[in-house]
């Protein structure tokens, strides 16, 4: 076993290093570049939903009011004519995206912390380089890249999409595995 504390650097570094992946993989056109195509007719789109001021949050359409309602023939026929959407409404404004990015890094040092976590109470300092790798790198895989699978499950998201999204998991949990592996604690001498 290997105290958590001991693990902070690696943990850390793990961290801004998959920050700094994400953010070549996210500003380069690479593979996310046509994940969001733009509605046919946008601007008529915009008056019509824009003229409804709807509070920035999660709505579905068409949405019952209960179990009950779920199975009418009324209900029914709105889903068979659609549209069928799952829309998240923001904040109007120019977006910035400081705090959404701040809120990411804190996102990646939790799954590193808990892929610490797992790694610490399954292996001793002076591991072995491969195991460390695994350990972290199986627990990482889980916290960036598991989670996107029920978006295309229950939301109907494309499976594409959340393929791609996987992959870029599974990229910052070799990178994490690897800080780890680097910088795990050696035996004390």
């Amino acid at each position: 076993m290997t105290e958590l504390s001991a693990l902070w650097l690696p943990i850390l570094l793990g961290a801004v290093f998959c920050f700094i992946a994400s953010s070549i993989i996210h500003m380069s056109p690479l593979w996310h570049k046509n994940e969001y195509p733009q509605l046919p007719d946008e601007e008529r789109a915009r008056a019509a939903i824009g003229a409804l001021n709807v509070p920035p949050g999660d709505y579905m359409l068409p949405r019952c009011k209960s179990m009950k309602d779920m199975g009418s023939e009324e209900f029914k026929e709105k889903l068979r004519q659609g549209p069928k959407w799952i829309i998240t409404v923001m904040q109007p404004g120019e977006g910035g995206m400081a705090a959404s990015l701040v809120y990411w890094f804190l996102f990646q040092l939790l799954v590193l912390v808990f892929a610490g976590y797992i790694s610490s109470h399954a292996l001793a300092p002076g591991a072995h380089y491969l195991d460390v790798f695994r350990f972290v790198g199986g627990t990482a895989f889980m916290g960036f890249a598991l989670g996107q699978l029920p978006q295309s499950i229950w939301y109907q998201r494309n499976w594409g999409t959340t393929l791609k999204l996987m992959f870029d998991g599974l990229l910052y949990a070799c990178i994490a595995a690897g800080t780890f592996g680097w910088l795990w604690p050696k035996v004390p001498m």
